[in-house]
């Protein structure tokens, strides 16, 4: 089998590249290779600003994808190796497919917590098969939604995104939520803006309306898929069930709103009960079963729980660095994500993913790679953006990749989209509108920034960093409107010295003054 573009990867990158590709080649056959029927795509795309974009992302069936991009032909399958001087990738059935230029958008894999004679204890989420097809770690029964309701608590290990929201979203049972770091969040915030966060953690969970006690979700129009190899089977031989379980199975990365059709309602207490204990500058150090716990170990008790005072124990302790036990009924490891770069036999960065050059070629001639997999490595870089393991990045990582194959198979110049001017990110945490602007955290500044800060607890956190009087990141957390006009103050450097504190003065209309 030949084609003139491969893809590898049914992920955002990998849909978005090959939606981009067909685009602008409608006539060549482009084949996606993905391992789940289920793939990823775009959905509700809107501009907010010159770099700054707002979507969703929906799962859908690979027909829809076909059906939109004809000329695009799916194989479901693994690849389990690349041949670079015939130009082939090869497939899990010893199927091999020629191209004339591949891209990789094989995703990231999540760094599971090794539970060793405990792993049925152990849940790892970080896709969307992860949360679907958690069968065998749950004692067999239906996924972790079923392994939830029964829960009375749950030990989550990991500080970023996937953590923070199902932190929030569990309701119903405990939560010990073991962090390496001081702060909550801090992939995404400081230690401040984690601050406007806290109050949440604890609080009784409201309806859309804002009446405590009704949990029930406002429904989306999206599509929602499963994988029917998945849903219809669970039985232990089943080849999907067990290469999710082995870790080799790569499904999609959890997009915005993963959680939203999830009953993620803990058992035997009210389903909006709400009761969070953080535990700071920790990680997993052992686990144990009841018969293995030492006699003279301290079990910490829970503040305020409901269940401390059975006698009949937990079915599995957890040990943490920082000399703290815990019982729990099972342990969610939610810490980060390794690159899918080992199949391809192609230089790596420092960080586990693929090298690309300024047009995302990699080391191998006539192969791209995008998305998770791929490591920028620009040297000239614009000073406002960075590369961060993002959906949003994803989708642009794609799109840039198919601009690049099909540029070079026409032989034109390459054109870097705007978007690469100035890293923007808008999501939701907590209930709450977040967009990350530029070097929203100080990224490579040192101590040699200003910040300014507008804080209304409950409504809103603003944080603006300055550096030599301009502007080069904030934080909005909030209904603030402001993320464009920041953009614009980042993007077009202007010395804002003659403002001082006035900037985030909410009696001054600072959108109208900059319009």
């Amino acid at each position: 089998m030949t084609s003139r573009y491969v893809i590898v990867g049914g992920g955002i990158a990998g849909v978005s590249c090959a939606e981009q590709l067909s685009q602008l080649d409608s006539k060549c056959e482009i084949i996606l290779v993905s391992e789940s029927n289920l793939i990823k795509s775009v959905t509700n795309f809107r501009k907010v600003g010159r770099a700054l974009e707002e979507f969703g992302v929906k799962e859908t069936s690979t027909s829809c994808l076909t059906q939109q991009c004809p000329n695009v032909k799916v194989i479901i399958q693994r690849v389990t190796g690349h041949v670079a001087k015939d130009k082939e990738v090869v497939l899990v059935n010893g199927s091999r497919i020629q191209y004339d230029r591949l891209c990789i958008c094989a995703g990231a894999r999540p760094k599971l917590l090794v539970g060793g004679n405990h792993s049925n204890r152990v849940i790892g989420i970080r896709d969307t098969e992860s949360v679907k097809v958690i069968r065998w770690c749950l004692f067999y029964t239906k996924d972790f939604q079923a392994r939830l309701s029964t829960a009375r608590r749950i030990i989550v290990v990991g500080n970023g995104g996937i953590a923070t929201e199902l932190v929030y979203e569990v309701t119903g049972c405990e939560v010990v939520w073991a962090i390496r770091d001081d702060s909550i969040s801090s992939t995404f915030f400081d230690a401040g803006a984690a601050t406007f966060f806290l109050p949440h953690l604890d609080e009784q969970k409201a309806s859309p309306s804002g009446a405590v006690g009704d949990v029930t979700k406002e429904p989306l129009k999206r599509s929602k898929y499963t994988l029917d190899s998945v849903d219809d089977h669970c039985q232990k031989d089943n080849p999907t069930v067990m290469s999710v379980m082995s870790g080799s199975y790569k499904g999609s990365a959890l997009g915005p709103d993963w959680s939203v059709h999830l009953n993620m309602c803990g058992g035997g207490l009210h389903q909006c009960y709400r009761n969070v204990q953080v535990e700071c500058n920790c990680e997993v150090a052992e686990l144990f079963a009841p018969h293995e716990l030492p006699c003279d170990t301290m079990v910490k008790k829970f503040p305020n729980s409901k269940w401390d005072h059975i006698s009949s124990g937990w079915p599995v302790y957890v040990k943490l660095t920082n000399g703290v036990v815990y019982g729990c009924d099972f342990i969610v490891s939610a810490t980060g994500v390794t690159p899918n770069a080992t199949s391809f036999q192609l230089q790596v960065a420092s960080d586990g993913g693929i090298a690309v050059d300024t047009e995302m070629r990699s080391s191998c001639e006539h192969v791209y790679a995008a998305g998770d997999a791929c490591s920028v490595q620009w040297n000239d870089v614009a000073f406002h953006w960075f590369q961060m393991r993002l959906w949003t990045q994803a989708r642009q990582l794609g799109a840039f990749a198919a601009n690049c194959m099909w540029s070079h198979t026409v032989k034109q110049p390459v054109l870097r989209d705007f978007c690469f001017e100035l890293f923007a990110h808008v999501t939701r945490f907590f209930g709450y509108k977040v967009v990350l602007l530029g070097r929203y955290n100080g990224q490579g500044l040192g101590k040699n920034y200003e910040i300014l800060l507008r804080y209304t607890k409950g409504m809103e956190f603003v944080k603006v960093l300055l550096h030599n009087s301009k502007m080069v990141g904030a934080i909005l957390i909030g209904e603030t409107d402001l993320e464009e006009t920041f953009e614009n103050l980042i993007l077009n450097q202007m010395d804002l010295s003659q403002f001082g504190e006035n900037l985030l003065n909410p009696d001054v209309d600072i959108e109208d003054f900059f319009d």
